[in-house]
């Protein structure tokens, strides 16, 4: 499923951290460009600060002319932090704002191949003194690192990525960074995310808001200027950052099929300045073209396709262009939808080698198997058909794009039940998607970025809101981890402890040891492991469940050779009881006992046995968007989204399936706004 719009949680709002803390180690910068044009120069320039005090800074700078020899040169750079030029030698240097032009001193204008030319200068600085991102020789770029990357070394170097989504993204009002809860972007947010281990974030950015009106649509000074300062903070922690339109692709652009040239307009005008605002910014910021491409009032898939492609190519052509860095800069171009579907695969795949560009990346975006990633239509479990749905499509996108040597990046994963909350699948088996998401994107060489609307990484204390998520993703960065069947164990307290038999994933590791905190498990005693077959013993069991109260007693940890270790929550229960209950249909709640017990799925059917409420077509209904459990309250919710979709003055039967295997009915009728519920 593509194209939806992801839900924004509630965070408090917190102001900007300053950055007061000057480095004050002597910094190089070593960059290098290939010619434009056989009769363009590219560059090496080594930059060192020399000396630094309270303010200020020497710094020498060393250009070598890798290109055919010139006759007069420029140098042009951008300060990240806002310093100045003083006095300089051996070059004039000039700046405007934090833009600096060196030029030759005329004595020595001319530069032979392979040559070099040195001067100096004293500056002064404020709040940091970073080195300059990138530089340019007579209008070409200067590449850091020795080299120019190819787009496949490029692509590959941003793995893994983060997205910092719901902030410039963001709509509503007021029409800033924190209308949809998240705090203002700091620092020491990016900080904190590259000490995560991500090499590259994406910045997805709305403008809507912040346009003027047509034919100009000029940017707001203001804003734009906030997203160069953000770009500018995350390249200097030495990150990889992409940009884009997002959200502007169902708030203005769908409506190109009936407005066609209105929609041009304004998506040129707006990367006619977005380009040229970031033409000096080094090779570490890429450009993508919109975010999920879709289309309303259009007259079908090829004319939507179409559509997509126009617009793809006069981004290509309006960023190459804009000159400075933007004329070797990697462009990012998604599928209609950034659906991994063949038939809009093909036609990228076709654009791309038709615009004969060799710095172009594809994107699509990965949710998984609907009926799971929405945990929908009974798709509870991390199973065989989930599985063949990812390496179905991650195989297309490899051999449509990544056989023909054109990169992708998976520019947003996640699952669609987040939308809801993250506990809409459960625990377990969204830990076997996640792990098994990360080794097959790693086997297809795609580049991934997570997308985080701020319910993962919390964006103040800076810590995961499922550190055992976090944990199982990046561990499939590198190595794959075991895995099982299930993490939960039930006893019903009602009955008999008696062994139970768990099947593990073992995933090419192997299988060290099960322990109960740091105490290790008596293999024969405890448990026994036939092949992948793990079965903890009666005696075991009963021990680790003590006194039997409802819910988890004990948690179990596998070990494997490589990888997470993997949890088995040892839990107690029975049966869960429902009672009678009345109310309105903006939000029904029944009365639950669980007893230990959870909520794996409802189903709702009328009397005759068709669908009720939302997807007709099955009985299984959305878990987190027609019904949640409030284990803490003890009730059970039947959601507004449930009762819109339900026929007045008709029975529907609910039945309630529970982790444990256990099955509960329970009847409801609406009439009006009024809903009675019985278990009779």
């Amino acid at each position: 499923m593509f194209g939806l719009r992801r839900t924004q949680p509630v965070r408090r709002r917190i102001g900007v951290v300053a950055a007061g803390v000057a480095t004050l180690a002597a910094s190089l910068v070593t960059v290098t460009a290939t010619e434009a044009v056989a009769a363009e120069a590219g560059c090496t320039v080594a930059y060192t600060v020399t000396g630094q005090w309270s303010g200020g800074f020497n710094a020498d700078v060393a250009v070598t002319n890798n290109g055919a020899a010139v006759d007069g040169w420029q140098l042009t750079w951008e300060w990240p932090t806002g310093q100045q030029v003083r006095n300089a030698w051996n070059a004039k240097v000039t700046g405007s704002g934090n833009q600096v032009t060196a030029a030759d001193a005329g004595y020595n204008a001319k530069v032979a191949t392979d040559k070099t030319v040195k001067f100096g200068f004293i500056g002064t600085w404020a709040e940091a003194n970073t080195a300059p991102l990138s530089f340019s020789l007579n209008g070409v770029t200067c590449v850091h690192g020795g080299k120019q990357l190819t787009a496949m070394e490029h692509t590959a170097a941003m793995q893994p990525g983060w997205n910092l989504g719901n902030s410039l993204d963001s709509v509503g009002r007021p029409h800033d960074e924190t209308s949809w809860g998240n705090p203002l972007i700091t620092e020491a947010l990016l900080d904190n995310v590259k000490a995560q281990g991500f090499k590259s974030v994406r910045l997805p950015v709305t403008w809507t808001a912040r346009v003027g009106p047509a034919p100009d649509h000029t940017i707001d000074a203001a804003y734009l200027a906030r997203v160069k300062e953000v770009v500018r903070w995350a390249l200097e922690r030495d990150l990889y950052v992409m940009i884009n339109l997002h959200h502007d692709s169902w708030q203005w652009t769908w409506t190109m099929p009936t407005q066609h040239d209105q929609v041009l307009n304004q998506f040129n005008k707006i990367w006619t300045q977005v380009a040229g605002a970031f033409t000096e910014f080094g090779p570490k910021l890429t450009f993508e073209s919109w975010n999920e491409p879709q289309f309303t009032g259009s007259t079908g898939k090829p004319q939507e396709i179409q559509l997509n492609a126009e617009l793809n190519a006069s981004f290509f052509d309006i960023v190459r262009r804009s000159g400075g860095n933007n004329a070797k800069r990697l462009l990012v171009l998604p599928t209609m939808h950034t659906s991994s579907e063949q038939q809009y695969i093909d036609p990228l795949v076709a654009q791309i080698q038709g615009l004969n560009d060799p710095n172009l990346i594809a994107t699509v975006h990965y949710y998984g198997f609907w009926p799971f990633s929405a945990n929908v239509a009974g798709g509870t479990r991390f199973d065989a058909s989930v599985q063949q749905y990812l390496t179905d499509d991650f195989d297309r996108v490899h051999d449509s794009f990544v056989a023909r040597g054109i990169p992708v990046i998976v520019g947003e994963y996640g699952l669609l039940g987040f939308d809801q909350h993250t506990g809409t699948i459960e625990q377990g088996e969204k830990l076997k998607f996640f792990e098994y998401f990360g080794h097959y994107a790693r086997a297809k060489k795609l580049t991934t970025m997570l997308w985080d609307n701020g319910q993962h990484f919390n964006r103040t204390s800076f810590q995961w809101s499922d550190p055992e998520l976090f944990a199982h993703i990046k561990s499939s960065w590198t190595t794959r981890s075991g895995t099982a069947y299930t993490d939960q164990v039930f006893t019903a307290k009602s009955g008999t402890i008696t062994a139970r038999t768990i099947k593990l994933n073992l995933n090419g590791t192997s299988f060290s040891g099960l322990y109960h905190g740091n105490t290790a498990l008596t293999r024969g005693a405890d448990y026994t492991l036939d092949g992948d077959q793990l079965t903890l013993t009666a005696s075991a069991l009963t021990r680790l469940s003590g006194s039997r109260s409802y819910g988890t007693n004990a948690v179990l940890t596998a070990r494997f050779s490589q990888g997470v270790p993997w949890r088995f929550y040892v839990i107690t229960y029975d049966t869960p009881v429902l009672s009678d209950a009345t109310g309105t249909t903006e939000k029904f709640e029944i009365p639950t006992d669980f007893r230990g017990d959870q909520i794996a799925t409802m189903e709702a059917k009328y009397d005759d046995g068709s669908g009720a409420g939302p997807e007709p077509w099955t009985s299984f209904k959305q878990f987190g968007y027609t019904f949640e459990p409030n284990y803490t309250d003890r009730k059970t919710i039947l959601k507004k989204e449930f009762f819109d979709k339900v026929n007045d003055d008709a029975r529907v039967t609910l039945t309630f399936h529970y982790w444990s295997g256990e099955k509960v009915t329970y009847h409801v009728t609406k009439s009006g706004t009024s809903v009675t519920g019985t278990t009779a």
